[in-house]
């Protein structure tokens, strides 16, 4: 007996994610155990940590996309999505605001360098208190980041090939990972979207059982259709 569907159509195939072929996922510009060098030292204060940590990731995120940003156009990315994820940008008023991906990533970089470079955010002289309110906007900070980390390799990890930046980008991935599952910043729902990279890339950094599994058995098909953030 045939058998068919009960529909008589086949399902669309999922698209093939390149970023997932073996042959990339194994280039890395370094084999450090990310996993100890994302830990607290006992010296030092974690909002200090959070800070430079941070700080540090902002810088190396805004240089990697600046690699592909010329391919990233209002035409080519006419929303700021991921795999079947669009997300929006919310101004200061929590106005909804729907914009082209790189209109998203200068939302983010743009809001970001104004909170790294505010003395009353992150203070960089001795005796000044971080504000209450640091942890929180560290993990929006965070939260944002990994938008646009998780953009460069849905949308433009041709382009990183072909720069031959794939190694810098799956270590700065598995970096900023690592350290975002250590203090626990973003929300693990919001991450699942890239599960299957997460699970490949950060297994080999002695975390395959820290937290990947999250969603990522049936991520597949919670991507079957367009989500809005």
């Amino acid at each position: 007996k045939s058998k068919g569907k009960p529909n008589g159509k086949k399902p669309a195939p999922e698209e093939k994610k390149l970023y997932l072929e073996p042959e990339y996922t194994k280039s890395r510009i370094t084999d450090f155990e990310f996993k100890e060098l994302v830990m607290l030292p006992r010296e030092i204060d974690l909002n200090e940590w959070l800070a430079s940590n941070t700080t540090t990731f902002f810088h190396h995120i805004n240089l990697q996309y600046s690699t592909i940003s010329e391919f990233c156009t209002g035409e080519s990315c006419q929303t700021m999505a991921v795999c079947n994820t669009q997300y929006y940008w919310y101004d200061e008023r929590g106005k909804k605001i729907k914009c082209t991906a790189p209109q998203y990533v200068d939302y983010v970089m743009s809001s970001v360098q104004k909170l790294v470079t505010d003395e009353d955010v992150f203070p960089t002289k001795y005796g000044k208190e971080f504000p209450n309110s640091f942890e929180s906007l560290v993990k929006k900070i965070c939260k944002y980041l990994f938008h646009v980390l998780a953009h460069i390799y849905s949308s433009h990890f041709k382009e990183t090939l072909a720069l031959e930046l794939h190694g810098h980008l799956n270590t700065l991935y598995t970096h900023f990972i690592l350290f975002i599952r250590e203090f626990n910043l973003v929300d693990p729902k919001e991450t699942t979207i890239m599960d299957d990279l997460t699970e490949v890339l950060c297994s080999s950094s002695g975390s395959s059982s820290n937290g990947s599994g999250n969603g990522s058995s049936n991520s597949a098909g919670a991507q079957n259709h367009v989500k809005e953030r």
